[in-house]
């Protein structure tokens, strides 16, 4: 397989360190970002890079153009990861925060997968690794649309998994728990841009857990874990010879996986609420 692999979101966490930690190991990485300051930023420090913004096509057009450039059309491996959150009660989402977040989280992780895996066909080898979420297997509370597009393409990456088989293309899963990045401050325009908080039958309750969105962090959460333990997971995800379809990183993750297996809902539902 050639030691080649696209990753997405890379201007910080996740992304950032998956992109330093493969090119580390000897990979070629490919370090998109959605806007151009970052990628300059990224070429600076001797990374190849160049736009890809999920809710733009002609960018991923255009990354996959660079891909037919830069490397003739070979590609070993896709990590998917960009993806944002627009926290919010279910009730009071309209349909274009809906349509806003599935653009990116769901439908721009198809829209990059289906354009790559004409080039791993042609090689007969390739590695897709989707970036899902514990959110992804277990729901909570006033994240419903950012579990919804990982339950979603929780659902996709199975499937596309089972169809792959006989490709010579793998099909993996990573599922962090709660990792440093800044995926909650990223969050604030999109709650400021739908959520009409103040006109909500919920409004006490949101004043209640503003701070949480608003004020900065004086201490890792609960079970926390470094982007690198990702990128510890995206290694085994392309390197290992025969990969997991599911790399669970965290050990809230390992708890909400374990638990949702054993768990009667009820009991479940009481477990995710008071954590």
């Amino acid at each position: 397989m050639d030691r080649s692999i696209l990753i997405t979101g890379c201007s910080s966490g996740i992304g950032l360190d998956a992109a330093q930690g493969m090119k580390a190991r000897g990979w070629r990485v490919f370090a998109t970002c959605r806007q151009e300051a970052d990628c300059e930023r990224l070429r600076e420090q001797g990374f190849e890079s160049f736009r890809l913004d999920y809710s733009d096509e002609p960018s991923i057009a255009s990354a996959i153009d660079e891909i037919h450039q830069r490397n003739g059309g070979r590609l070993g491996a896709l990590f998917n990861n960009g993806a944002f959150a627009c926290p919010g009660a279910v009730e009071d989402l309209p349909r274009g925060a809906l349509r806003e977040i599935f653009e990116v989280n769901l439908f721009g992780y198809h829209d990059l997968t289906r354009r790559v895996i004409p080039l791993m066909r042609a090689a007969g080898a390739g590695r897709i690794v989707n970036c899902s979420s514990v959110l992804g297997l277990v729901p909570m509370k006033w994240r419903g649309a950012y579990v919804a597009t990982k339950f979603a393409m929780e659902g996709m990456t199975d499937v596309l998994r089972l169809e792959m088989r006989g490709t010579g293309i793998d099909v993996v899963l990573i599922e962090p728990g709660p990792v440093t990045s800044r995926i909650r401050e990223n969050s604030i325009p999109h709650f400021e841009k739908w959520i009409d908080w103040e006109n909500s039958a919920r409004s006490d309750e949101y004043r209640t857990l503003l701070h949480r969105l608003y004020e900065a962090k004086n201490a890792p959460d609960r079970f926390e874990l470094p982007p690198s333990a990702v990128t510890a997971a995206l290694v085994k995800a392309v390197e290992k010879p025969r990969p997991r379809a599911r790399y669970y990183v965290t050990k809230a993750t390992w708890l909400m996986a374990f638990a949702r297996w054993l768990l009667p809902r009820p009991m479940l539902d009481w477990l995710i609420a008071k954590g």
